[in-house]
């Protein structure tokens, strides 16, 4: 055999041992990438189910909470209510700023009550 016959024949199998040592070395990865895969994918299933756990009665309080809230909101607005009856008896004019006051609260509070109720649904409906 030739020379170049040689260093070609040396080079082809420095090559095939290079490639093959790659491929074990790539392998070696993507098996340890597949395992820590699988770990992840059950401690996000874990926790998924953690969260649903503890979802559920911080949900049911945050409810009653916001029906309380909606409660004192409607105390508040049929005191203010009584109130302002009572000074447009007793002023007459200066009664309107109060009307005003309740409105604007009234409204607020009841957009807030209802976005919170509108997040809640969702949450439910998730489920």
């Amino acid at each position: 055999m030739d020379t170049s016959q040689i260093v070609l024949n040396n080079g082809l199998t420095f090559l095939a041992v290079a490639t093959g040592i790659t491929v074990l070395v790539v392998g070696g990865f993507l098996v340890k990438l597949l395992f820590d895969m699988s770990k992840l994918a059950k401690n996000l299933s874990d926790t998924t189910v953690v969260i649903k756990d503890e979802l559920k009665p911080a949900l049911s309080e945050l409810n009653s909470t916001l029906k309380s809230i909606n409660s004192i909101t409607k105390n508040a607005n049929s005191k203010v209510d009584s109130f302002s009856k009572m000074l447009e008896e007793v002023f007459g004019v200066g009664s309107i700023m109060f009307k005003r006051a309740k409105s604007l609260s009234g409204g607020l509070v009841k957009g807030f009550t209802k976005g919170l109720v509108t997040v809640l649904k969702m949450f439910l409906k998730r489920k």
